[in-house]
């Protein structure tokens, strides 16, 4: 896996190429739930891997991923998600988010499609673009993170608390090529009580 920035188009932007591999790139964060506001960001994909499908465990690849992890009260974890979290714990280090939202980019469904990750339901796909319609041009989104994370989970979001790009083709044992665009929050003002 190969991250690298480079200047593409007039635009400043992350290369990543995935060979057979998964890895991200990935910042923490601190945004309260009430300064959640929109994520701004862009990228550029030349192909798709046509054996992908995100709803399968063992196809589950995407050449664009622009994932936002959130805290949340972990006492509602289901028995299943809970040892996911203590394995990720004594793998990593660090805690598995209370929920994850990922916008992708699908071989198949339609744009606004939420796909629950085949391995937890605490991570759940949003389908931003969908076949090869708009392949090898740069495309801008603004998104609504508090509606999208809504949509997705049906309740209110807690703080946002890392923010991630990946490329992967692990699961395609395929090729993957990707470029991004820089990413940005704006936050809502809250204004103090008088």
């Amino acid at each position: 896996m190969t991250f690298r920035p480079v200047r593409l188009d007039g635009r400043d932007a992350l290369s990543a190429t995935a060979v057979s591999a998964a890895s991200v790139v990935r910042n923490k964060v601190r945004i309260e739930p009430q300064e959640l506001a929109a994520v701004r960001f862009s990228w550029k994909v030349p192909a798709l891997t046509p054996s992908a499908d995100l709803a399968l465990r063992d196809a589950d690849d995407s050449p664009v991923r622009i994932i936002l992890a959130f805290e949340g009260d972990r006492s509602k974890f289901s028995t299943k998600n809970a040892m996911l979290s203590e394995l990720m714990r004594a793998l990593t280090g660090e805690e598995m988010p209370y929920a994850t939202l990922m916008y992708v980019w699908c071989n198949k469904r339609q744009p606004g499609t939420v796909i629950p990750n085949p391995r937890t339901d605490r991570i759940r796909t949003m389908v931003l673009e969908s076949g090869p319609g708009q392949l090898g041009r740069w495309l801008d989104y603004e998104r609504n993170i508090r509606a999208d994370f809504e949509k997705a989970f049906g309740e209110a979001p807690g703080a946002l608390v890392g923010v991630a790009v990946m490329t992967d083709s692990d699961n395609t044992r395929s090729t993957s090529r990707a470029w991004y665009g820089p990413l940005t929050f704006t936050q809502r003002t809250v204004s103090a009580a008088p």
